[in-house]
């Protein structure tokens, strides 16, 4: 599923290209994604520009200019991007025209994404949108924050990492990665991430989720940018996937282990993570 820097780098493209546009048509040829899609949803859009394309956690929103927000999520298998072809795929499930020939695919073959549409003063209030956390590229997010969320949690710091009521946005390779920038182990009680280990890792998240939009994402199985280019970040991973693997630090028995977490896999250095 992408996270935080595939969606934001998805919203870059995006927001570069139909921002300012007019939206001409909309083609819906399948409207049961994850939930059904809103009754009139073509019409509510076409005839309306993009005024920015804006990201929420892992949620991408597109701006209208009535006030209406169509609110999407890629889901596991979801893409968005540019294409001028005019022979449809099996899996192009919603089709965007806008001003001067440009044309964008809601591509999914999971089905597991979504779009909806919901009115600029009801957006904080939406069942998708209300609780969630700061965001972790925001002011908000800070050592002090994270620690007052942490405080009395007995769950492990990694679970909580991926709770998005804690920090909206981070999934599980981003989560593993940070920990591992930051030197704390996964296994740690949330309760016991506070101080100076709170103010490492707010320094990791927020370095590890820039290197990876810098480099487009990383691209494991169907992540694509909105040009169709692949991401890179995957290249760049200390721990995630790398089980078996001689840690970074080049240390002799510092070697990456796996281990299940909240049915999820965590990869991690227990001699460099403490």
């Amino acid at each position: 599923m992408p996270e935080l820097p595939e969606v934001e780098t998805v919203r870059r493209g995006l927001s570069k290209t139909i921002v300012g546009l007019k939206c001409t048509a909309v083609l819906v040829r399948r409207g049961d994604l994850r939930q059904p899609l809103p009754n009139k949803f073509a019409t509510s859009i076409e005839g309306r520009t993009v005024t920015a394309v804006r990201r929420r956690a892992k949620y991408l929103l597109f701006d209208l200019s009535d006030g209406q927000i169509v609110l999407a999520h890629l889901g596991m298998s979801g893409r968005m991007v540019f294409d001028n072809r005019s022979r449809l795929g099996l899996h192009d499930h919603v089709i965007f025209d806008f001003e001067g020939g440009i044309r964008m695919f809601f591509n999914d073959p999971r089905r597991f994404g979504l779009m909806d549409l919901v009115h600029t003063t009801k957006l904080d209030r939406h069942r998708l949108i209300y609780g969630l956390g700061p965001e972790p590229l925001g002011d908000d997010f800070d050592d002090q924050l994270l620690s007052a969320k942490l405080s009395g949690r007995k769950a492990s710091i990694k679970s909580l990492l991926m709770d998005q009521r804690i920090v909206a946005g981070l999934g599980n390779i981003y989560a593993c990665e940070s920990l591992f920038r930051a030197q704390i182990s996964p296994l740690r009680k949330g309760s016991s991430v506070a101080g100076k280990r709170a103010k490492r890792l707010v320094s990791a998240v927020r370095e590890i989720l820039n290197a990876a939009i810098a480099a487009g994402g990383s691209s494991l199985r169907d992540y694509v940018q909105s040009d169709g280019e692949l991401g890179y970040f995957q290249h760049r991973f200390k721990v995630y996937g790398r089980e078996g693997k001689l840690c970074s630090s080049g240390k002799k028995g510092h070697v990456i282990r796996r281990l299940v977490q909240s049915n999820r896999s965590t990869f991690y250095c227990s001699k460099c993570q403490r």
